[in-house]
């Protein structure tokens, strides 16, 4: 690479948990710049979450990181070109890559869901995540099985 790597950008804890981790997935959740309008849908669907899951010990946000995590891939598979064929190599994921794949994983599964509102899906997708199924984690599911089934080819990893 000939240029420099550029520096991170310092990320502001949200407004009503003071987390850091809120504001990415929010950041992640906007549209056109919409800030405002995605931390009311996120919020609300915490708010949901809380409704739906009244029995829990663990507060709202609480649940959101146990989804996120549930719903966290290790490894994936990258393209690899050896000699004319194409390889599926398994790879490990970098924590913050790690981060950002599970939360645009429950943002796509959550607009591709049936609802009302943007906030009622994306709360059924964190109860589903945070109970082991929904299409986020059967995203991660897949993820894993195809490096399990490629792992033969990791002596490629670059």
């Amino acid at each position: 690479m000939r240029k420099t790597k550029p520096k991170k950008r310092q990320i502001l804890p949200d407004p009503v948990f003071g987390d850091v981790k809120v504001t990415r997935f929010v950041n992640h959740l906007m549209y056109d710049g919409k800030k405002s309008v995605a931390f009311t849908i996120f919020y609300s669907a915490l708010e949901t979450v809380k409704a739906k899951l009244p029995n829990e010990e663990k507060s709202s946000l609480e649940v959101w990181k146990a989804a996120l995590d549930n719903i966290t891939p290790q490894v994936e598979v990258k393209s690899r070109r050896v000699g004319g064929a194409t390889f599926q190599v398994p790879t490990e994921i970098r924590p913050d890559r790690k981060e950002s794949v599970s939360m645009k994983n429950m943002i796509l599964y959550a607009r591709k869901r049936g609802g009302k509102t943007m906030a009622d899906k994306l709360a059924a997708e964190i109860v589903d995540a945070f109970n082991g199924q929904g299409g986020a984690f059967k995203r991660k599911e897949d993820m894993h099985r195809m490096a399990e089934a490629n792992r033969a080819f990791a002596h490629f990893r670059f």
